[in-house]
């Protein structure tokens, strides 16, 4: 990437175990993938509950973006407070021979290097290679994030450490493993996670990965 920060960057250095949900959320979905929320009544919900920022991140899909501009606009017009919306993305890739997530965040909406991604299920061949959605994402100006590294059949600890060698921008270091009707962060698990990320340089961030009907679970 170039070598001026991303203006998602420095919001990113702030994040901690006490982000999210109620400042900061960077991982949720819409009915556009397989969330049980309407685009704009998922931003009304962020925008009542006094988020700061928030990303949705739907599967292979930028539909929800924006009717949600849209709708903060209007709300925005009226003088009322509203959050960042940055643009968000979760696409489904192989790491380490592994099927993992990554989260594209403060990207270019319809930017030609994410067109494969869009297209509401996984790419194939060569584009789904870890390696082929970081470059596309950079390519489109935004943040490549590992998503819950914990998740998956590969320890973490080789996941992340693989991801920073590709030159992933972060890792989603807080988020809930028990999905509580409340969310918070797993303890232990979090923790070393978000110290493997300082540790490689990677900046961190938090989500919900809500696909009900509330933002403050999953």
């Amino acid at each position: 990437m170039a070598n001026v920060p991303h203006p998602l960057s420095e919001i990113l250095l702030g994040v901690s175990s006490e982000s999210c949900p109620n400042i900061m959320n960077f991982h949720c979905h819409t009915i556009c993938s397989d969330g049980s929320l309407e685009p704009e009544l998922l931003i009304a919900q962020a925008s009542q509950r006094g988020l700061q920022h928030i990303a949705i991140t739907d599967h292979h899909s930028t539909q929800a973006y924006h009717p949600m501009t849209e709708w903060l606009a209007r709300r925005s017009n009226q003088g009322l407070p509203v959050p960042r919306l940055w643009s968000g993305l979760e696409i489904s890739c192989l790491l380490k021979g592994c099927l993992v997530h990554v989260l594209a965040l403060g990207f270019e909406v319809g930017h030609r290097a994410l067109h494969t991604y869009c297209q509401n299920n996984s790419a194939t061949g060569g584009s789904l290679q870890a390696k082929a959605v970081k470059e596309a994402i950079h390519e489109a100006g935004g943040l490549a994030v590992l998503a819950h590294p914990a998740r998956y059949r590969v320890r973490h600890e080789l996941l992340i450490d693989a991801a920073a060698e590709l030159g992933f921008d972060a890792g989603e270091a807080w988020y809930d493993y028990d999905f509580k009707t409340n969310w918070h962060p797993t303890p232990f698990i979090c923790e070393a996670i978000d110290d493997q990320l300082k540790g490689l340089g990677l900046m961190r961030t938090c989500g919900t990965d809500t696909h009900g009907f509330d933002l403050s679970g999953r």
